[in-house]
């Protein structure tokens, strides 16, 4: 597998943070949840378009000197897609509940120079908003994947271990390699998923001491725990080829820091090949 890090100086960590923070309204209420609605994909659309978006991802994209921030002139590309998680209730193995709940809404944002992006939004206050740009186009590709394996089917993200599935019915189909290695490249059953996931993280569900310790990979990660993984990123020097994780800055945004996910992604785990 092949992993791809992209290194960014202080300063330049510090003006996409201030760039992204200033896309959030102040005082917004707490984190309602997202659905995948034509008009929730249509509102998302509108936040990632958004003229102070496009400026911010400008920053974004010239951050390492690929091409100049006059001349990035990103665009947003195709509609936002859902992007659902693994879900703790699941993974508890509370009846009825489905393997993975929708986090947030993924838009792709392509720079003049070829270089794409991932906008994540959630509703936030009555009002939909960018509270996460990562590297790559990762949700918009494993969502047309899945679309094409299992028509129909549910694709979502394990970001325990950074794999990607897709599901219906009883059945759990991987789309990267990360997937392949834990179900098997022919797929697995849902009930044969879930017990997997039991065994990995039924301890490290919201309330564990393992979550609580905010260790990578748990759940429940509290806004202390991602103001310090901010900070820590933030002072990885230019060109440091530091492990593949995220910057957190939006300490609010509940749905994301629950997946251990965090709020500005720097460095991502990306392939050279395409999802199956």
């Amino acid at each position: 597998m092949t992993l791809r890090r992209l290194s960014s100086s202080c300063a330049a960590v510090a003006a996409l943070l201030t760039g992204l923070a200033g896309l959030c309204a102040p005082g917004a209420a707490a984190d309602e949840r997202p659905t995948a609605a034509a008009d929730s994909r249509a509102a998302a659309h509108r936040a990632a378009s958004a003229p102070e978006t496009l400026a911010t991802l400008s920053r974004f994209f010239a951050r390492d000197g690929k091409v100049s921030l006059a001349a990035a002139a990103p665009r947003v590309q195709g509609d936002a897609v859902p992007v659902y998680t693994l879900s703790p209730e699941f993974v508890a193995g509370r009846a009825g509940a489905p393997p993975a709940k929708l986090e947030y809404l993924a838009s792709t944002a392509v720079a003049s120079d070829g270089q794409k992006a991932s906008l994540w939004t959630v509703p936030r206050g009555g009002t939909w908003q960018v509270v996460n740009i990562a590297t790559g186009d990762d949700e918009a590709r494993y969502t047309a994947a899945g679309a094409r394996r299992l028509p129909g089917g549910t694709v979502f993200q394990e970001p325990q271990i950074n794999a990607w599935y897709v599901q219906k019915g009883a059945t759990v189909l991987p789309l990267d390699e990360d997937a392949v290695r834990a179900v098997g490249a022919r797929g697995t059953t849902l009930a044969a998923y879930r017990q997997r996931v039991q065994r990995a993280y039924g301890d490290k569900l919201p309330g564990s001491a393992y979550a609580k310790s905010g260790k990578a990979g748990g759940y429940g990660q509290s806004p202390e725990e991602a103001r310090a993984q901010a900070a820590a990123a933030a002072s990885v020097p230019a060109g440091h080829d530091g492990p593949a994780t995220a910057v957190s800055v939006t300490a609010g945004a509940g749905a994301l820091t629950a997946a251990g996910l965090g709020a500005v992604v720097l460095r991502r785990r990306r392939r050279g090949a395409d999802p199956a």
